[in-house]
């Protein structure tokens, strides 16, 4: 299978070379964008690809405001901000996820709480977060407070992990319930629809990432989306060192971060995104492909789920156990064919190894098991 699995990769990319995980594809108007972008001399973070590729962005996902930055975790650090999210607050997530979605909420100064996900969308569990909110949350004064550690539950952050949607409308159901913000981690997921409705348009902020191995890329870049038109100016506003307009004066009325995407990074953007229906296109046919191969062995190959689409931006498989996918990422890697693993989970990382926790097991289920293939377009 091994062997048979490095032949097939290579005769899909029909190279002899290296095979990266996901790399980025520049087929489009990238060169011309940025040379324009140049001879303007508008570089930096104003700029008209910038307002352009904000405007290109909200229209794609079906969002009324879009706010570019300079990456994705800045994006998930602004949308947390707004949503209200302060020193000692706790914030609910996942605890299979990049590193960058823990660091966002220590960036507040809040803690992360690790609450399981489900083995079929690899995304927070909606039946498991309602279970310990039950159990571990009272709501005081109209807000969520955790009754073991006496600290405010102020916001939910669910991954749309790998780009297979989460069960979003349920999670959104309990965070209602519990007076909890919903926010959106959707750095992996441009182009997956829950339910015909795009990810990252369910809660009142979402943040998307850019960087060089997504779907699309500007180099780095992120997006915070939102349907809130004050949200959105004070998105914007604290992006841009919260300086106050004026023609010559340098007024700031608060702290800000210097986080908006430059124009160079924009210009890139708008010629990736014009691509992206394409990219899609053929990322499904790859999947389907990498389905087939799959359908006749001992290992699973996931598949969009029940009413989702994924953009199958890391395609993935489920191996039998660890040491199966210990050796399957073993012959994979020798043979010039790029295979990782889950990410550890946040909860065994020492910077988080203290948060509080439910019941982890299916998430450790999958990081012995988890491993993603090549899933670069192809051309």
């Amino acid at each position: 299978m091994y062997s048979q699995f490095v032949e097939f990769v290579r005769d899909t990319y029909q190279t002899k070379d290296f095979i990266p995980l996901h790399a980025p594809i520049f087929a489009g108007n990238e060169k011309r964008y940025v040379l324009d972008a140049i001879e303007s001399t508008y570089v930096s973070s104003v700029g008209n690809y910038v307002d352009e590729l904000e405007r290109m962005f909200a229209e794609f996902v079906g969002a009324k405001y879009a706010i570019a930055t300079v990456n994705g975790t800045s994006a998930l650090h602004i949308a947390l901000l707004l949503s209200g999210v302060e020193v000692n607050n706790e914030v609910i997530t996942q605890p299979l996820t990049f590193v960058a979605t823990c660091n966002a909420i220590n960036y507040c100064g809040a803690q992360p709480v690790f609450i399981d996900v489900d083995r079929n969308t690899m995304g927070l569990s909606p039946v498991k977060l309602q279970a310990w909110l039950e159990e571990f949350s009272e709501i005081k004064g109209g807000q969520c407070v955790n009754k073991v550690s006496g600290r405010v539950i102020r916001a939910c952050v669910p991954m749309h992990t790998f780009g297979h949607p989460a069960e979003i409308d349920g999670l959104k159901a309990v965070c209602e319930r519990f007076c909890i913000a919903l926010v959106e981690d959707a750095a992996e997921s441009l182009g997956s629809l829950f339910r015909g409705q795009h990810t990252g348009t369910f809660g009142a902020l979402a943040a998307f990432s850019f960087n060089g191995n997504k779907i699309i890329t500007s180099g780095g870049g992120g997006m915070i989306v939102t349907n809130d038109e004050a949200l959105a100016r004070r998105a914007k506003h604290i992006t841009t060192t919260a300086k106050v307009q004026h023609k010559w004066e340098y007024m700031h009325d608060q702290i800000g971060f210097n986080y908006r995407m430059p124009n160079l990074n924009a210009a890139l953007g708008c010629a990736q995104l014009e691509q992206l229906p394409v990219f899609l296109e053929r990322k499904r046919e790859l999947a389907e492909k990498y389905k087939e191969f799959f359908s006749k062995s001992d290992i699973s190959f996931v598949l969009e789920g029940e009413g989702c689409k994924a953009n199958y931006w890391l395609n993935t498989l489920i191996l039998p156990d660890r040491a199966t996918r210990d050796k399957f990422l073993e012959l994979t890697n020798e043979n010039g064919v790029m295979t990782r693993p889950a990410w550890v989970l946040m909860s065994r990382l020492h910077m988080f190894a203290d948060c509080l926790a439910g019941d982890l097991s299916d998430a450790l289920w999958l990081e012995e098991r988890l491993v993603n293939i090549p899933s670069s377009v192809v051309i």
